[in-house]
């Protein structure tokens, strides 16, 4: 196995290999280096220098996988001009670059999608809570259970068969089982309030955000936190306080009906006022914002708000080897899906953070032996849809992805189920940047299109939409997801279409970004009628006779993948980009 440099810095001394020289280890010339690194132990990989006494570890954007799996990171991350190349728009080459890190690695395999592949088998699935929690035990015994906190920025309890099937709560039983102490949420709150509170009652830590408020104008609690907006915990001797920030625009990127009479929005004001509360009135030690505003919200928020140490973020689904650090707060976030765990080790002297060392763990199911109780509990809540879920629907022939700036094989996939099943002039599917990877030649089971549609509103409306409404549709998308000021993104990819090709240029102005709109493979007439399939959004509001006929996607594209038995979906895209030469730039837009 090839590690990069930063990889052998943390193992060279477990392994005994400080004597022998790096370029033999990296080319992997040694037998004797070879060998030793074929024994790379769990130890190995969670070796880390630890700082002070207090320790926070982190996990973000779940997305509910309990078990391990393939997650390739994006071949295209592409935003505004002023965004591009740094980090949370950084991939492939330029995050590589950006990080120094070498071909064939395992920082190369979990950090971008170069060679993803082939590193796959060479270094197997990620993630998995069974192999996530011999991290955190390892480090509660380093540390001391009572120094140590485990933060969950949300997106933790959607996205998988076995979380939509018992709403959600076989994922408080495995963040229960983790043992995580506080967190925040947005996909959380697709469940409905009611499910929400329900859930929050069996979670043994606790679910805070200062952002959202009771919007309900005939409520006694009316623009009052809903939840606790923050919440002090003691570790290693020190006092932080930790606030709240769930994911502010949910009531529009997501049905309104979930959280009627709810309240979000990033409200920077009032966590100003939390953070100096929690400073002169609390008198913590520290301050943390557990976030999921997204990585690059963050950034900006740390520019607002005064008094921050340290920002734990999440939703965009980022792995940032290194903190970024904007006005005296410290920023990080931990990927997702379970590849990693963050660790945050914090010196406290004097009232204050006077140091602090950081870590993206890599979570290798491969290298760390699985807990026997996390798998136990994973047999038992899947035991009951086994059955259905293990059903190999069909085979790929080529690589099977979600993440990607404008289209990914998975979600053509989706398109072209749908088109066929409705008999659609063109498909929309939604940006999620949630899923999973299937390699190629492997079996595609029912549960993997569980893992890239398993919403608690699945169904696939058709229906009839002008051709000037379309292409204003898609501006506003492009207005959204490239918008040079991250404040006003909310998030996501653009939308996917199926039985449509576009041009776009990043930098045009506001609703002239895209050109040759093409339609069935003819330009778009705007004062036609096209026959328009959709779901994971509220599109069909918009259009008309609507087709009575709501079948749920994952139904319909699991039907697809048992008549086709094998697919073979293009990696070329649909989507062609006019002011960048690559799918990947480095910060300046070069390539």
């Amino acid at each position: 196995m090839d590690i990069s440099r930063r990889d052998f810095l943390n193992m060279a001394g477990a392994l005994g290999l400080l004597g022998l020289s790096t370029n033999a280890l990296f080319a992997g010339d040694s037998k004797e280096v070879k060998k030793k690194l074929k024994e790379l132990t769990f130890s190995d990989v969670v070796a880390f220098e630890p700082k002070g006494k207090a320790t926070i570890l982190h996990i973000c954007d779940l997305h509910a996988h309990i078990k391990p799996l393939y997650w390739r990171e994006p071949s295209t991350l592409i935003s505004a001009k002023n965004l591009v190349g740094t980090p949370g728009f950084i991939c492939g080459d330029s995050f590589e670059k950006y990080y120094n890190i070498k071909a064939g690695s395992l920082d190369q395999y979990f950090d971008t999608y170069n060679n993803f592949a082939t590193l796959a088998k060479k270094f197997g699935k990620m993630g998995g809570i069974s192999h996530m929690k011999p991290i955190i035990d390892h480090v509660k015994k380093e540390r001391g259970e009572k120094n140590v906190i485990l933060l969950d920025s949300g997106d933790t309890w959607q996205g998988t068969a076995v979380a939509l099937k018992t709403n959600g709560e076989a994922i408080v039983n495995a963040q229960n089982y983790l043992g995580v102490d506080v967190m925040v949420g947005h996909w959380e709150f697709t469940y409905g309030k009611e499910r929400v509170m329900e859930l929050i009652e069996k979670l043994d830590g606790k679910f805070i955000s200062q952002n959202v408020l009771d919007n309900d104008p005939f409520s006694d609690t009316f623009e009052e936190s809903v939840f606790e907006p923050y919440t002090i915990q003691e570790i290693g001797g020190a006092k932080i306080g930790i606030i709240g920030q769930s994911f502010p625009f949910t009531s529009t990127a997501n049905p309104k009906r979930f959280t009627e009479n709810w309240s979000f929005a990033l409200r920077h004001e009032s966590l100003q006022e939390h953070v100096n509360h929690l400073r002169k009135k609390e008198k913590v030690d520290c301050v943390v914002v557990l976030s999921h505003d997204g990585f690059s919200v963050d950034q900006e928020l740390a520019k607002k708000v005064k008094g921050v140490d340290f920002i734990l973020s999440g939703h965009t689904h980022d792995p940032s080897p290194e903190p970024i650090i904007v006005n005296d707060t410290v920023i990080i976030i931990s990927g997702s899906h379970g590849k990693y765990i963050g660790r945050l080790d914090l010196d406290i002297k004097d009232k204050k953070v006077a140091g602090y060392n950081f870590k993206l763990i890599p979570v290798a199911s491969n290298l760390i032996p699985a807990d026997k109780a996390g798998d136990t509990l994973i047999a038992k809540e899947y035991k009951p849809f086994d059955k259905e879920l293990n059903e190999v629907l069909g085979t790929t022939k080529g690589l099977l992805y979600k993440r990607d700036t404008f289209y990914s094989t998975f979600d053509a996939l989706i398109g072209q189920a749908i088109q066929e099943k409705m008999k659609s002039d063109i498909v929309f599917t939604p940006g999620y940047r949630w899923g999973t990877t299937v390699l190629p030649g492997g079996e595609i089971l029912k549960d993997n299109v569980y893992e890239m549609t398993a919403i608690t509103y699945p169904e696939v409306y058709t229906f009839d939409l002008k051709g000037q409404v379309i292409a204003n549709l898609m501006e506003d998308i492009a207005d959204n997801v490239f918008n040079a000021n991250p404040l006003l993104q909310q998030g996501g990819d653009m939308s996917r279409l199926t039985g449509a090709s576009y041009s776009i240029k990043i930098d045009a102005p506001s609703g002239k970004r895209i050109s040759d709109f093409m339609i069935g493979g003819k330009p778009i007439d705007v004062k036609k009628t096209y026959r328009v399939s959709s779901w994971g959004g509220n599109l069909q509001s918009a259009g008309e006779n609507l087709n009575k006929e709501t079948p749920a996607v994952y139904e319909i594209v699991s039907d697809y993948i048992r008549a086709k038995k094998v697919v073979d979906i293009p990696l070329t895209s649909n989507v062609k980009v006019l002011d960048y030469s690559c799918g990947c730039p480095q910060k300046g837009a070069k390539c």
